[in-house]
């Protein structure tokens, strides 16, 4: 059972001040923050890419790359890239300079993306929102495949056995689906025998659970062996030394930050009951002690099929000291609490998958 971090770097208004910082200052705070993931033994820590001014990381691998001389063991993978309106060969090219500069703890994490800014700043149309991630994902799966390409679709040139450098230290360097909970990604993930990133940041997770059996189907009617299938969970979530203080800390900026997201989206006001609902132990945020988070991630890895966990941390701004105590709780007292029941179940049940 893997456990790590996701952020998307977010300068949105502090709640309590109204300051906004400075993307130079977030980009060095959260480089800190993968910086002690590693050192309290988290195993991976993934930057969001997004192009908007309350976002600070537009190039997750340049962020990534900034903390890999200054770890050691934790991988390190976008969350996700925006791979429909970006160029397969550059970002192949960038994480495998990642993977270089890590010594081989680049992944990438490709999806759609929940945000269309990038679309027309690269000039594509988002009437093709659907066909570019299909072409290129194909490509990126190439040059995954192959040193050398040839390759032709209809939104990019046609390559003609072209190298494709650096070359990564791991081969393969991980490629995974992130997905917004949607059957078609999963299946797609599933028959490319590829892992699969769920986010999972609503209602109750026990739902994505036939979907998690959705995507092993597809993945065996492919011929893929399903134990080494790897299924994650991005999921909202803050950890204090006790469950009220936990609540009471994370639940401003996470209001604000939903309920601007939810003014762009439609969705219904965001207050104190919805959040109390979605932090209950059936619900989609892991809120609390250390022992109440690392109950609820148990139960997702035993009734749902995760593998890999990875908390979102902070939702909108909050003081960078309050997400570093996060952070070392996670690998300190939430991690290993996790990894031991998890460890002992699958020796009982012989549950690997």
């Amino acid at each position: 059972m893997e456990i790590g971090i996701t952020s998307f770097v977010e300068t949105k208004p502090d709640v309590q001040t109204g300051e906004v910082i400075s993307h130079a200052q977030r980009l060095r705070e959260v480089v800190e923050e993968i910086v002690l993931a590693d050192q309290v033994g988290l195993d991976v820590f993934g930057v969001g890419e997004h192009h908007r001014k309350d976002y600070a990381a537009s190039s997750p691998a340049v962020v990534l790359s900034a903390a890999a001389s200054q770890t050691s063991r934790i991988r390190l993978t976008s969350a996700v890239t925006v791979l429909s309106s970006a160029d397969p060969v550059r970002v192949y090219q960038d994480f495998s300079t990642l993977d270089g500069i890590s010594n081989g703890r680049a992944e990438i994490m490709a999806g759609r993306g929940s945000f269309i800014e990038s679309f027309p700043l690269f000039g594509y149309d988002l009437h093709d929102y659907d066909e570019l991630f299909e072409e290129h994902l194909e490509l990126l799966l190439k040059i995954q495949n192959s040193e050398k390409v040839t390759w032709k679709g209809g939104h990019r040139p046609a390559i003609d056995d072209l190298g494709v450098y650096p070359r990564p230290v791991q081969d393969p360097m991980p490629i995974w689906i992130g997905s917004g909970g949607n059957q078609e990604s999963a299946i797609r993930a599933g028959l490319l025998g590829l892992p699969l990133m769920l986010a999972i940041i609503g209602g109750s997770p026990m739902h994505f659970e036939p979907l998690v059996q959705l995507y092993k189907k597809a993945a065996a009617h492919a011929g893929h062996d399903e134990s080494r299938l790897k299924v994650g969970s991005h999921s909202i979530g803050f950890i204090a030394e006790n469950t009220e203080l936990a609540a009471d800390t994370f639940f401003p900026s996470t209001q604000a930050g939903m309920n601007k997201l939810g003014k762009e989206r439609g969705w219904a006001y965001y207050d104190r009951s919805s959040y109390d609902a979605a932090r209950s132990f059936e619900g989609a945020l892991y809120v609390g002690d250390p022992d109440t988070v690392a109950q609820k991630i148990i139960h997702l890895r035993k009734h749902v099929g995760i593998t890999r966990f990875m908390m979102y941390v902070p939702l909108s701004t909050m003081p960078h000291d309050q997400v570093m105590r996060a952070i070392e709780l996670l690998g300190t007292e939430v991690a290993p609490r996790v990894r031991e029941e998890i460890t002992k179940w699958e020796a009982e049940t012989g549950n690997r998958s």
